[in-house]
């Protein structure tokens, strides 16, 4: 299971080199823990990595002695998938659900931040596009060539007639929607690939697109019939969504308050926490 400490209480330390000894109130931190813990902290230099890691270790024992101090029992949790936390993820995780309560957000706190946000709250444009797909792998530097120069071609034959366009698509398109004039029906975000759906955000709407577009899967000719804009979702279709977000920011924010203030009883060589440095109150 996912390593609540390691991930989520991580800090960026405030050290610039590998200290000779990290420990917390006596308790060393093993170098090669620290080493291996490296490989969930990917950073720029070797350096960030190591002092995050150090950093994340650091956190990690302070709240397994705290909860040691208060006599907690381990009692792993398992999740949905069969994965099972350890004694030491179970700790911690009790640890903070007895030690850290957050209040839960208030109609009062959702409507605020929904009227100081309301251009997040949209349901996404809706853009009706139709299509003609000349294939070609991804490797193969001939094919695409070819495919590219006969899109442009053909875009060429219906600028100069826009009425073949789905004749050319039965006849010539590698997509099942040619057998429909090459038709895509209603196409919102992440319903096809990144680059597709880029192009059907800039190309013009009520022509065929000057330029063939280059996917994955070869070369696209592609007309935009109409884009739909998104519409403003009312306050009730989105406040399940806006509490969940606020609820998490304060927990996020009170776990790094407690952390904090864990370590200011605590003696801690190699790494210091502050809260002003975590992610987890930005």
């Amino acid at each position: 299971m996912t390593n609540t400490t390691t991930s989520a209480c991580a800090v960026k330390p405030a050290v610039s080199h590998k200290p000779k000894t990290v420990s917390v109130n006596g308790v060393a931190i093993a170098r090669a823990a620290i080493a291996q813990e490296t490989q969930n902290h990917p950073a720029a230099k070797p350096i960030e990595a190591w002092q995050a890691a150090a950093h994340a270790l650091v956190v990690r024992e302070l709240l397994l002695q705290e909860a040691r101090r208060l006599g907690l029992s381990p009692a792993p949790a398992q999740d949905g998938e069969g994965r099972r936390e350890t004694e030491e993820e179970a700790l911690i995780r009790q640890l903070v659900e007895d030690e850290v309560v957050t209040p839960q957000a208030d109609e009062a706190s959702c409507r605020r931040y929904f009227d100081a946000n309301r251009i997040r709250f949209q349901s996404p444009a809706i853009i009706e596009a139709r299509h003609i797909l000349l294939p070609a792998a991804p490797g193969d530097a001939p094919a695409r060539m070819e495919a590219s120069r006969q899109a442009s071609l053909l875009i060429l034959q219906i600028q100069q007639d826009p009425s073949c366009f789905a004749a050319l698509a039965a006849a010539v398109s590698a997509c099942p929607s040619g057998q429909t004039g090459g038709h895509l029906g209603q196409i919102g975000p992440g319903q096809t690939v990144p680059e597709f759906e880029t192009a059907l955000g800039r190309l013009p709407i009520g022509s065929v697109g000057e330029d063939p577009v280059e996917t994955r899967y070869g070369f696209h000719i592609v007309w935009v019939e109409r884009r739909i804009p998104g519409q403003p979702l009312p306050f009730e279709a989105v406040r399940p969504r806006i509490a969940a977000w606020l609820d998490e920011k304060v927990r996020r924010m009170a776990i790094q308050q407690y952390i904090t203030i864990l370590a200011g009883r605590a003696e801690i060589t190699g790494v210091e926490i502050a809260a002003s440095q975590s992610p987890l109150v930005q």
